[in-house]
């Protein structure tokens, strides 16, 4: 609608200030040093709210880090759009890596560099200002709420406490995010599927100290070199995970359905030379998409134990950590998996240490149903900004809170991501390129118009 173009070219650069502002603000929920940063966050994203003219404005305060919310409801039988994203960010470590300060957003060759800016702040953000624009402009075609959270960095803790205190206030027909990826501006896409997560902690334990590596080495169990080798042991030579019982309930796809995943647009060779690698690495039998998509993994996320700090100190260490994630799909159920984890790590711990296994948090994997009005919206959306249809692919991440407002709220979710995968998302340089800013700016609103003229 021409209406919107205008209004959006007229506040263009204003829109881009604003979002600039939120990505200064260092929101890293991770971090109790920066617990006055995300509730001074989250004030921000209410007075943007309101500003934007959204009614009953209100930040919500939890026993972790605060929810926004806020809602426009111009018709109550009219179709309802709850719009779910977070304003809290990953840490910005390690700091040296970053070319610029991860809280002081820089624009170069057309991307936003800044924590946050592609996860979430400058997707949810999106939605604000498209809602801005459709208010503005008095086009307005469904009811529209807001719940914008504080805590999905370090696994949404309270967010379900909230869904279930606030069922009547978050009554919806459809939750629409934006904090996921597509292929590329040119080969448009919409996600029809994440992948669950299992996040665990382990910890060895050796001698009740750490021991001289002279006077104690090859008598001592070193648990740094313990954890390793049963770290080591948890794939096999084709990379499969060798935990019993992790894949009995993976969803397997058809071979039609293997096919289609893999007719995306994918340049192995672009993709290995973007990475800085020579080669991919993955589960034997399948393809870079397919491993990223489809497939079940195990990942170590950090792993520490002894003396690293500069020069030398000749130690066997008393104890050695390690963070563990599992990536889940269909089928899969966290708590199961982690429960497997945890016997399979304890079981194959030599008596020369003790283990000790933490389950951090996680969610379970979801798919979104394509033949939905709501997916049909997204769909029309994206082709009437883009001239083109958006391919349909399984997102490799995960979003645990997506199952749950299916669970509580019995409602579905569209996936409707505007960035990239080479957004160095969680990464030092995390990016967001202004044009897909602006083209999600442009696109949203035509999902609401969409969805309200398809539930008729």
């Amino acid at each position: 609608m021409q209406v919107w173009k205008d209004y959006q070219a007229e506040n263009k650069d204003r829109f881009l200030d604003e979002l600039l502002a939120l990505l200064r603000i260092p929101s890293v929920s991770a971090d109790s040093r920066h617990n006055k940063d995300t509730q001074q966050c989250a004030e921000a994203v209410k007075l943007r709210l309101e500003e934007a003219g959204a009614d009953k404005v209100e930040v919500c305060q939890t026993a972790g880090h605060p929810i926004v919310y806020g809602e426009k409801i111009i018709d109550p039988s009219l179709p309802t759009v709850l719009v779910y994203g977070h304003y809290d960010v990953q840490p910005a470590d390690p700091l040296d890596l970053w070319h610029s300060g991860p809280f002081e957003p820089v624009i170069k060759d057309g991307n936003i560099y800044a924590r946050g800016s592609a996860d979430d702040k400058g997707q949810f953000y999106m939605h604000v200002k498209a809602f801005e624009t459709m208010n503005k402009t008095n086009t307005i075609p469904c009811n529209i709420k807001f719940m914008i959270e504080g805590e999905e960095e370090v696994g949404s803790a309270n967010l379900g406490i909230f869904l279930k205190d606030n069922k009547e206030r978050l009554k919806a027909d459809v939750v629409l995010i934006s904090d996921t990826s597509m292929i590329s501006l040119e080969n448009p896409s919409i996600d029809t599927g994440l992948r669950g997560l299992a996040y665990m902690e382990v910890e060895v334990t050796g001698p009740n100290r750490d021991l001289h590596s002279g006077v104690y080495g090859g008598a001592v169990a070193n648990p740094a070199t313990i954890l390793a080798k049963m770290i080591a042991s948890l794939h096999d030579d084709n990379n499969h995970i060798t935990i019993p019982g992790f894949y009995d309930k993976v969803q397997e796809l058809t071979e039609e359905e293997r096919a289609a995943l893999n007719a995306a647009p994918f340049d192995e060779e672009e993709y290995k030379q973007d990475l800085g690698v020579d080669d991919v690495w993955g589960e034997k039998g399948y393809s870079t998409i397919e491993r990223t998509g489809i497939r079940p993994t195990l990942e170590v996320n950090g792993i520490w134990g002894g003396y690293t700090g500069e020069g030398s100190k000749t130690v066997l260490p008393s104890k050695a950590f390690a963070k563990i994630s599992m990536r889940l799909v269909p089928n899969q159920d966290w708590h199961e998996i982690s429960d497997l984890f945890t016997k399979h790590f304890e079981a194959i711990a030599p008596k020369s240490v003790k283990v000790k296994v933490t389950k951090h948090h996680g969610g379970s994997p979801y798919v979104t149903p394509i033949d939905s009005v709501a997916f049909k919206a997204a769909h029309q959306a994206i082709n009437a900004t883009f001239g083109k249809d958006p391919i349909p692919v399984r997102g490799g991440g995960s979003i645990p809170i997506v199952a749950l407002f299916e669970k509580e709220l019995g409602l579905k979710t569209v996936l409707m991501g505007f960035g990239l995968d080479s957004d160095n998302l969680h990464s030092p340089n995390e990016k967001y390129g202004l044009a897909n800013y602006y083209k999600g700016i442009e696109t949203i609103p035509y999902f609401h118009k969409y969805f309200a003229e398809m539930s008729k």
